[in-house]
């Protein structure tokens, strides 16, 4: 086991195709841990092992991987990057203490960066940037340089900048060192050469013009001193002092500060495909990212999720502290992903989840490598390992000592934007179903599952339309489920307008005792929200007591099918006000009968009107797009009750009915080029339009 000042846990993040898995590859390459090279392209990436993600070009879930460099054990998640699988660098993010945020060196700063970067920023990872694709058509570094800042509001700390652009890139020129790094092979990441850097002008006309490389070395040197010298005072007071004295280790030093500090982000530039600088970024990754000692804490909750001020410090001799933050069904049980934050864990250890408040066993820990897994005997603080054996363990649990109790931070994790309805082909296969969506759930937080009321369907919730086809997919393939998918129907209800005063008598005459009830009553519209309510107001005993229940048994049971287009009824309420009774025929049964009865009577003459949902929209969106995103919602029949300038972007707070937003998550990433984002809840009931409203009514 290395010591703690030895481990690195860091996540790659970045926009769909900016070559995270790539980057992974070259690294498990240059570790040593794989001997050939597997591509995205061919569907042969060893972290991307689903069936799906082979075949789609792109990374579904996060990938966990552990291999050493230069004598520090790096524990890598590779994450997807396509915004409707955003929740795994979310959770993966939790558990990491540093990242490697690569972007395309010709798409820049897209979408999901942003969205990747303010995750990362919230969750205070430190990070260092790779400008990946240099050798790429539209390369431009120093274009991309200014979309992060501009973009993402981050400092990038120049490391690196490219020999030659597009087919022409052979190298890098390293700042620090004042030295240029070329390969002639790019089949071999090792055949590299470290030199003298080119004096020749730089070939390109966006940067400052007639520019040697060895002069851009110089100012960017320049630029990385003055702001590495800022993390340390004495350092500071010696380059004040003496310039020249400041040593390669002493601005190492700074630079790690500032990076953990997140005051900046070492930036290089390099292409993996062609195997050109990804060693400098590892190096970067030993030198500047941070220990798992080095980062602030997990803090302990209690059972409301209210800090207690406790925390749980990165040390093997302290009580078990371990994270659950993803499950994989796997054929041998599930794969329950852990970090260890502090103590000891054993192979055959029973821990206590102290989230489910139940004793679990350890019956094995395994190291993985993608789909590979390397058994171990313990893990202790600072690993990320699997554990096989877990039966109640979640994502989000926090596993302990049993005798030393604590609750980590929780994940929080944000609502789908997106459902559809599925049903399996045959009837054979709807416990599969059920069996299939319930190891999903586990595995994956930010899909739902339930079941309409009114239709019986099955209704999958998810983060977008790739997300839930990425489902359907995984239940054909790998459960053996054929499902139909529909769209869900939008959950109607009705009310009424008018006050209706009324009276219902039900008479049976059926050979022997008859049936015989007669109800006098009011019914009235109620505020919205209010439900169903009933009173009685006969004196006398003309309707006796013990009938008054089952009359108001009888509307409201009568109210689940409304008589407009059978919707539930809502807010209205029943006053009876007389009636009469026959001492032999009259009964519970006959009083509900009629109430049911004057239900269907007085219903059509009391003003029906249809209720739609009207759901509470938060939208964040570009600013220069706000005008079109706006325009939208009001088409949809949205009311903007809100707006508010967060950095680049604008927060809209609307309210639209639900009817009118199915298909609305890909007409907003059209309107904001992909950037654009929502989440949308259920807020109240509200009338329908009339034209609506008769077109729904004719289809019941």
């Amino acid at each position: 086991m290395n010591e703690l000042a030895k481990y690195r846990n860091i996540g790659i993040f970045a926009h769909v195709d900016a070559g995270k898995t790539t980057t992974t590859e070259r690294i498990l390459k240059l570790t040593g841990k794989i001997h050939k090279i597997g591509e995205v392209h061919d569907g042969a990436a060893t972290t991307d092992f689903m069936e799906q993600e082979q075949e789609r070009g792109i990374t579904i879930q996060s990938a966990a991987t552990t291999c050493y460099w230069k004598g520090h054990q790096f524990n890598i998640i590779d994450t997807p990057g396509h915004v409707d699988f955003t929740i795994e660098v979310y959770r993966s993010l939790k558990v990491l203490d540093g990242g490697v945020g690569v972007f395309c060196a010709s798409g820049g700063v897209e979408p999901q960066s942003e969205t990747n970067w303010r995750y990362a920023n919230d969750s205070e990872v430190a990070r260092i940037i790779y400008i990946n694709k240099m050798d790429r058509i539209g390369a431009d570094f120093h274009a991309v340089v200014a979309q992060i800042k501009t973009r993402l509001g981050a400092k990038p700390l120049i490391m690196t900048i490219p020999i030659g652009v597009e087919d022409s890139f052979v190298g890098v020129v390293d700042i620090l060192n004042q030295t240029a790094r070329t390969w002639s092979d790019p089949s071999d990441p090792m055949s590299f050469t470290d030199g003298p850097i080119p004096d020749e002008v730089i070939p390109s006309s966006k940067t400052k013009s007639n520019m040697t490389y060895v002069e851009a070395a110089k100012h960017y040197y320049d630029q990385l001193v003055e702001t590495a010298v800022e993390m340390d005072d004495e350092v500071m007071m010696q380059w004040f002092d003496d310039p020249e004295s400041i040593t390669v280790d002493q601005l190492k030093r700074c630079i790690r500060r500032g990076t953990i500090s997140n005051d900046f982000f070492p930036t290089y530039c390099g292409s993996s495909f062609k195997n050109k600088g990804v060693q400098l970024v590892m190096d970067a990754v030993v030198d500047y990212l941070p220990d798992p000692t080095e980062v602030d804490p997990q803090p302990e909750v209690d059972e409301k999720g209210v800090e207690t001020g406790e925390v749980a410090t990165v040390d093997s001799n302290k009580p078990l502290r371990a994270l659950v933050f993803k499950i994989m069904d796997d054929p041998y049980g599930a794969l329950t992903f852990i970090r260890v934050y502090s103590g000891i864990m054993q192979k055959g250890d029973s821990i206590y989840n102290s989230t489910t408040g139940k004793a679990e066993r350890v019956g094995r820990i395994v190291e993985m490598h993608a789909d590979n897994r390397a058994e171990r005997t313990s893990a202790s603080a600072g690993d990320i390992v699997a554990l096989l054996g877990m039966k109640n363990a979640r994502t989000g649990h926090t596993l302990c000592d049993r005798k030393e109790q604590a609750i980590l931070e929780p994940m929080v994790f944000p609502d789908p934007v997106i459902s559809i309805a599925v049903e399996p082909k045959t009837a054979g296969d709807m416990d599969k179903l059920g069996i299939a969506i319930g190891k999903m759930i586990q595995e994956d937080p930010s899909f739902y599952v339930e079941t309409d009321e009114e239709t019986g369907q099955t209704i999958l919730k998810g983060m977008g339309e790739l997300h839930l086809d990425v489902k359907c997919d995984i239940l054909k393939r790998t459960y053996g489920v054929e499902v139909s998918i529909g769209k869900p129907q939008v959950a109607y209800r009705e009310t009424i307008t008018k006050t209706v005063s009324d009276r219902f008598t039900h008479k049976k005459q059926t050979g022997g005792a008859g049936q015989f009830a007669d109800i006098e009553y009011t019914v009235e519209p109620l505020e919205a929200g209010e439900g169903f309510q009933f009173e009685s107001k006969v004196v006398g005993g003309n309707v006796p007591r013990e009938f008054w229940t089952s009359i108001e048994k009888g509307f409201e049971g009568s109210s689940a099918g409304g008589i407009l287009a059978s919707y539930p009824v809502l807010d209205y309420k029943v006053t009876l006000t007389d009636g009469s009774s026959h001492a032999v025929d009259s009964s519970a049964v006959a009083f509900e009968l009629a109430a049911r009865g004057a239900f269907r009577q007085t219903m059509p003459k009391a003003g029906p009107k249809l209720l739609e949902p009207v759901m509470k929209l938060d939208v964040t969106c570009p600013a220069d797009k706000v005008g079109d995103v706006i325009g939208d919602i009001n088409r949809r029949r949205g009311m903007i009750h809100n707006q508010e300038m967060t950095g680049v972007t604008v927060r809209i707070s609307a309210e639209a009915p639900i009817g009118e937003m199915f298909g609305y998550i890909g007409d907003l990433r059209s309107q904001t080029s992909g950037r654009g984002q929502f989440s949308m809840e259920f807020s109240h009931y509200a009338p329908c339009p009339n034209s609506i409203a008769e077109v729904i009514t004719k289809k019941a």
